[in-house]
């Protein structure tokens, strides 16, 4: 397992972390890491219905996941929470610490990785350094680095406008 420190710390991708207790979804980080600036994310490790075929997204905390719209938008026919097993072979992460840092472990590339545009806007983003008991700070340019750095994709997944959470 990569360090995620060491990653980016060898890579000058600069961060800035926040300590907070265990949080598993973006409501109990709402009161539990609330000293946490910025718009948080939400991350979802979703597969087609055969389990062959891995996706991450990372849509703003504030926005409803529709994994009917994701369902259509990433052109499969049934779409499903990934498993643990798989989320930590490839990620090297337990459910609850879901994060695109865990990018960094899927060397063989069997995750496609989708960000919200909304996120692309912000100067920062804020992700869990594969635990969910910190959030990392990382300014925009520097994530983008940081995925590049992972031989992974981005690509831009549009939300629905009307998906307030």
């Amino acid at each position: 397992m990569a360090d995620i420190f060491q990653f980016l710390q060898s890579n000058q991708i600069a961060y800035k972390q926040y300590d907070h207790e265990a949080v598993f979804t973006a409501e109990e980080a709402k009161t539990k890491a609330a000293h946490v600036p910025g718009r948080q994310t939400k991350n979802l490790f979703l597969c087609d219905d055969k389990k062959q075929r891995f996706y991450l997204v990372t849509i703003c905390e504030d926005k409803r996941a529709d994994l009917k719209h994701l369902r259509a938008f990433l052109g499969e026919k049934n779409l499903r929470f990934g498993p643990a097993e798989k989320l930590m072979e490839y990620f090297k992460i337990a459910p609850g610490a879901v994060s695109p840092l865990g990018l960094a472990n899927d060397v063989n590339n069997h995750v496609k990785f989708f960000i919200d545009s909304d996120l692309l806007k912000e100067e920062k983003i804020y992700i869990h350094p594969n635990v969910n008991t910190a959030t990392l700070e990382i300014g925009i340019e520097d994530f983008k680095k940081f995925v590049a750095l992972t031989n992974h994709e981005m690509k831009i997944y549009e939300t629905p406008s009307a998906q307030a959470a």
